[in-house]
């Protein structure tokens, strides 16, 4: 009979067993016993950490890839905490902070110090923002204060409890507890590492490290960088996330110290620019060599977005601004002066102007060429010196060209006389004779005068003919009959106090109407706020930008495009096209195409008639042909008007509108000139631009 196991196999299955057994025994014992106390010391000495790790943000484009903002490798500076306060008395690591402090301080630098209390004594809150005050509140527990307690006792707490000698004064003592307090409250709540300063000198890291100065690491990151300093309102700015900004940006896993785009295009745009976060395993020994680096999670850059904007047209439009504005207050200075001086009346006196703005689009798609505004300000100072630059006189940081809202004066007759014309109330042939003062409703106290009255009158007119005169009684009349609904209807297919499609915040403004007239007033349009109205006056406000949508859709025959500023969104190795735009009709004002003709040629009258006056001056000589309308809009104080100017061009064959607004311009004609120079660029650039675009798009 066999066996189904033979004892020789069971005897050697048996010592191989026992084998294995010593094997394991013997590695043991010397892992355990020979080496266990180097292997032990080893992992006592060995450091794991896991830190976040920021996704990159995107870049900002012009239209043809030209870079407005990226992002600069720095380097900064971080604090051992162990190695600064644990391994030395509170006396050394304090006087260290407070050195390392004062050297940044007089190099005009910055460190982080979110602690919500004055610099100076007496010391007392300042505004908090939702995580600063998460972060008092955590170590005001931790503390064991009250919510309640004052800046003073919050102050004296630290004192006490980072021994910060009595020795210092109260500014260098705040200075101290500041920075401890960041150190502090991080392990109090969860937050990001402590970047004690960020893109610091490299005369400041030399000092530390000849000076072998314990406690401060020195690490690579990233920061915002303006390749510009032209369009600071429509790019925007980034910084700390407010209360509302919070509870929606950490619900999307945003960590609660992460930046976010703030206002313009990085706060339009943020869910495109913005990265996915990553973490890293650290393993490093206690002289800080790293030994191991793992991802836990990859950190995902942001796109790239491109914007509809030609960074060399918004800088001449800019430049255009600056010099007339520049130019015109220093004559009206000058005038001043020698009234002061020789003797003269007080309403002659000039004013100020105080700011202005330059929109220029594209007539066919309406997308944004140049939008500026100012005064304006420097995004590079603006994130260090943002309570200066709020409060600065002239408001820089408002944005005229969208947020500034106007009456448009004579700017919107031709909108008076399309839904003139559309509604049968005027026809092609139509005359009307100026008698200079309107005066249907003298009777009543209201009797308005055209412009010209008291210089003669404007005899016989038709559409074009009113249009390159802007004469006022011709269209006191078409308004009258058209009565402010009818009115207000093209108004609203025209854009004018409508949105315009833009995804920066702005003001719409309004358009005269019953409706609003009761709000503000309590009551319906009165005969005389039609008149008004249909001449661009009554509680008409429009934005400069609704402006030069308007005058595009004019040249289009009627039809208005989306203001949209994004133009394609690409990945972060531009390797894919992540979005596109597509051209949005908003709207159409569709009408016969003999009425947009009438309208046509008494704009082009207004540039190119010598009768028409300073505005044929400001455009002889160009090479293009142009269509224009002024706006001289009263202000309700005495002598001080705002001027509208917009024009489109070629005549023929539009491709750009240009809407250019100025407060106490006085007159829109007088405005002209900036049209001008920003109009000579875009031609005489027209051929390199387009080059650009065709060839060199995206080469990155």
């Amino acid at each position: 009979m066999n066996r189904l196991v033979k004892p020789g196999r069971l005897a050697f299955l048996g010592f191989l067993g026992a084998l294995v057994m010593v094997v394991f025994l013997v590695a043991l014992y010397k892992l355990q016993i020979i080496e266990g106390t180097e292997y032990y010391e080893r992992s006592k000495n060995n450091i794991v950490s896991t830190k976040t790790v920021s996704g990159v943000r995107g870049s900002i484009m012009d239209r043809y890839g030209r870079v407005l903002v990226e992002n600069r490798s720095c380097t900064n500076l971080t604090i051992d905490d162990g190695e600064l306060l644990y391994e030395r008395s509170s006396s050394e690591a304090n006087e260290i902070i407070l050195t390392i402090c004062k050297m940044i301080l007089d190099q005009n630098g910055t460190y982080t110090d979110e602690l919500p209390i004055t610099k100076t004594v007496p010391f007392q809150y300042t505004e908090m923002s939702p995580i600063q005050r998460e972060l008092l509140n955590a170590w005001l527990k931790a503390n064991d204060l009250p919510q309640s307690a004052s800046a003073v006792d919050v102050m004296a707490q630290m004192r006490k409890r980072y021994k910060i000698d009595n020795s210092y004064s109260g500014e260098d003592m705040r200075i101290i507890a500041g920075v401890r307090y960041e150190i502090n409250v991080r392990y109090l709540i969860g937050t990001s590492d402590y970047v004690f300063a960020e893109d610091v000198s490299l005369e400041l890291i030399t000092y530390i490290m000849e000076h072998d100065i314990p406690g401060f690491n020195v690490s690579t990151d990233y920061i915002r960088e303006y390749k510009t300093s032209s369009a600071p309102h429509l790019l925007g700015y980034i910084g700390m996330m407010n209360e509302k900004e919070m509870k929606a940006y950490t619900a999307k896993g945003y960590s609660m110290d992460a930046k976010v785009g703030k206002d313009g295009a990085e706060a339009a745009f943020e869910e495109y620019l913005h990265g996915t976060d990553g973490k890293v395993r650290t393993t490093s020994t206690s002289t800080g060599i790293v030994t191991d680096k793992t991802y836990v999670t990859e950190p995902v850059p942001g796109n790239h977005v491109y914007l509809t904007i030609d960074i060399g047209l918004q800088e001449a439009a800019e430049t255009a601004l600056d010099t007339f504005i520049t130019e015109a207050n220093e004559y009206r200075a000058a005038l001043n002066e020698d009234i002061e001086k020789y003797g003269g009346f007080e309403e002659d006196l000039r004013p100020q102007i105080t700011g202005g703005a330059c929109v220029v689009v594209n007539v066919k798609t309406g997308e944004p060429l140049a939008i500026a505004s100012l005064p304006s300000f420097d995004l590079e100072y603006l994130m260090d010196h943002f309570a200066e630059v709020s409060n600065m006189e002239g408001a820089p940081m408002f944005n005229r060209a969208l947020q500034g809202t106007y009456a448009p004066g004579s700017t919107f007759k031709p909108c008076t006389a399309i839904a003139g014309l559309a509604e049968g109330v005027i026809d092609v042939p139509t005359k009307i004779e100026c008698e200079g003062i309107f005066r249907k409703y003298e009777d009543a106290g209201y009797a308005p005068r055209c412009w010209i009255y008291g210089q003669g009158l404007h005899g016989e007119l038709t559409v074009p003919m009113a249009l390159t005169v802007s004469c006022n009684y011709f269209f006191y009349t078409v308004g009258d009959m058209l009565q402010i609904t009818k009115l207000a209807k093209y108004a609203k297919m025209f854009g004018l106090g409508e949105p315009t499609g833009i995804e920066i915040y702005e003001d719409i403004g309004r358009m005269a109407s019953d409706e609003y007239m009761n709000e503000m007033e309590g009551r319906d349009m009165y005969a005389g706020d039609t008149l008004a109205a249909a001449i661009g006056q009554s509680i008409s406000l429009f934005n400069p930008l609704q402006m030069a949508e308007y005058c595009a859709a004019i040249a289009n025959n009627g039809v208005r495009y989306s203001a949209s500023v994004l133009k394609t969104v690409r990945n972060f190795d531009y390797s894919a096209t992540v979005y596109t735009r597509e051209v949005e009709v908003l709207s159409k004002v569709d009408v016969r195409q003999d009425f947009f003709d009438l309208v046509h040629e008494g704009m082009y009258g207004v540039a190119n008639d010598p009768m028409a006056g300073s505005v044929y001056e400001s455009f002889l000589g160009a090479s293009y042909s142009v269509a224009a309308k002024t706006g001289t809009a009263q202000t309700g104080t005495k002598n001080v008007s705002n001027g509208f100017f917009i024009c489109y061009a070629p005549y023929d064959d539009p491709e750009i509108a240009v809407c250019v607004s100025i407060e106490k311009a006085e007159s829109g004609a007088s405005i002209s000139p900036i049209a001008r120079k920003v109009m000579d660029y875009y031609f005489n650039f027209k051929n390199s631009t387009a080059t650009l675009e065709h060839e060199g798009m995206y080469l990155r």
